[in-house]
Formats: C-alpha cells, structure tokens, sequence
C-alpha cells in the first residue's frame, strides 16, 4: 500500500529501556516523568483515549503504536498505519513526522485521526506506571493535551474472538452498521474448525490456515430475519468467508482480503467488549 507524508507532523514514543526519574507533582509538560524501568519498546501500546481541549474521546479499536530499538515506530491511528523517527529527550519525548496510509475512513475515525496526529507531535511528557502487561502510558503536550495508552499482550489466531470492526473493499474501509457493529465475530479453533456471528446469524464451519491463507469451507448459519443493514453486512461477511482468502495478524488486529479485494478487518475481543 503506498505511502505519503501527512499534512500534520506525527510523533511517536521513545527508543530505549527507560529508567525511573522521579515525579514533579506539579503536573504539565515539565512535569510528566517516566516511573518505571520497564521497557517501552517492544511493546504494542494500544490507545484507550485522546484528551483535547477538556474534551476526552474513547480511541477506535486499532490504534496503537509499537517501537522497536532503532528508533522506528509504527502504528495505525485507528484506520490508517503510520511510521516515524523518535527520540528519548530527559523526561519526554521528541517525534518526528511521520508517513502514513491514505485508506477512505469512516467520518468520526477520520476526525479522531485528525485530532491524534495533531496531538501526538513535537515534544511530548511521559509517564509510564505499572509493571508487565498491566502498563500505562500517559503523553501529554505542553498545553495539557493527552493520549492514554496500555500495554496489550499479542493475540494468536486461533482461539481468539475476533470481533469484525470494518468491511474492507480495496483501500477504503467502512465501519459496521450499528446493529452489527458489536455482534459480528469469529473464532477460529485448533482443529480447523471457525464459529461466530455473521451480525445477526450465527454460524460454523471449517477454515483450513495454511502459510498465509484460509480456505473456508461452505459455512452453515441460522436463518433469522434481520433488519437491512444487518442483511447487507451478512452478504458481505458470507462472500469474504468463502473459499481462499489472504490473512494477515498484527499483533491483536487481523485482515482478511478475498482476491476480488474484498475483505473484513477485526481486531481481538476485549473484556469489555
């Protein structure tokens, strides 16, 4: 998929192990710190909110960012991926700008985008706090913006509920209707077989995974009526879930591409979901 500079500058986190360095109480940009000796890169930092102005909006399913320890972060803003330079700098952080993806996103993921790209730039203050997967990450600007973000352990395919957030048609991806934006799911089982809900019908069958494709075998469903939109996303889920389709896992967020270009996106079930 092609990239292209963005309009706004894009930061990201930081590059090494960090280690404790106090905390001001006093709060603000000089006052953010890193608490913890654990590492930050390495891990998928999932984005649970964005606070702007007063303001704080839950993040789309798929925003998160991850560092590796040449400096290189990637992530998606919630539809579109992104990478970008970091630098550690005393008790924040320093992004640079970043590349991104150019997918057609649904309006209100658009905007939240727009507002993180914005916010996640330029100097940045930092505080981690906790241990292991049970990690937080707070970055805040100068003028008292903040992302909030949590450590996420992987997800394997098998044996994860992964709940369908967008149907996927070449490089645009569309969020689900309300009525199955919450219900549409699948599960894939180590013995070949897959069960879910297609967003108002449930089914089962089989799904063979071999080096990077799926073979769907026909699948069986429940047959109760459902109202228009719902109808719509079934046919859609039924001719993804058919036959050869390419996948592809990214740490808790998983693609499946037809080769007509149609496809669905899912990223793995929270517990509060």
């Amino acid at each position: 998929m092609a990239m292209r500079p963005p309009r706004t500058a894009v930061g990201v986190l930081t590059l090494l192990t960090l280690a404790a360095c106090g905390t001001d109480p006093g709060g603000g940009h000089g006052g953010g710190s890193v608490e913890t000796g654990e590492p930050v890169t390495g891990v998928h930092w999932s984005v649970s909110s964005l606070t702007v102005g007063g303001t704080r909006t839950a993040a789309p399913a798929d925003a998160h960012v991850e560092i590796d320890s040449e400096g290189r972060a990637q992530g998606s803003f919630g539809c579109n991926r992104f990478t970008a330079d970091v630098r550690l700098d005393g008790d924040g952080l320093t992004v640079g700008p970043a590349t991104t993806t150019a997918m057609g996103c649904e309006k209100d993921v658009q905007r939240f985008e727009t507002a993180l790209a914005r916010t996640f730039g330029g100097e940045l203050a930092a505080v981690v706090e906790g241990r292991g997967d049970d990690r937080t990450l707070a970055l805040t600007t100068p003028g008292g913006d903040r992302i909030d973000l949590t450590a996420q352990a992987p997800a394997p395919l098998t044996g994860t509920a992964w709940k369908v957030t967008s149907l996927l048609s070449g490089d645009t991806a569309t969020d689900l209707p309300a009525g199955a934006r919450d219900t549409a799911h699948l599960t894939f089982g180590e013995d070949g077989s897959v069960e879910g809900s297609l967003g108002c019908n449930s089914f089962h069958g089989e799904a063979a995974v071999s080096g990077s494709t799926i073979t769907f075998g026909p699948l069986a469903s429940t047959r109760k009526a459902c109202p228009g939109p719902e109808t719509e996303v079934e046919r859609a889920l039924s001719g993804v879930l058919d036959g050869e389709v390419t996948y592809e896992l990214r740490h808790r967020s998983l693609t499946l591409t037809a080769p007509d270009g149609e496809g669905l996106g899912a990223t793995a079930r929270q517990a509060r979901d």
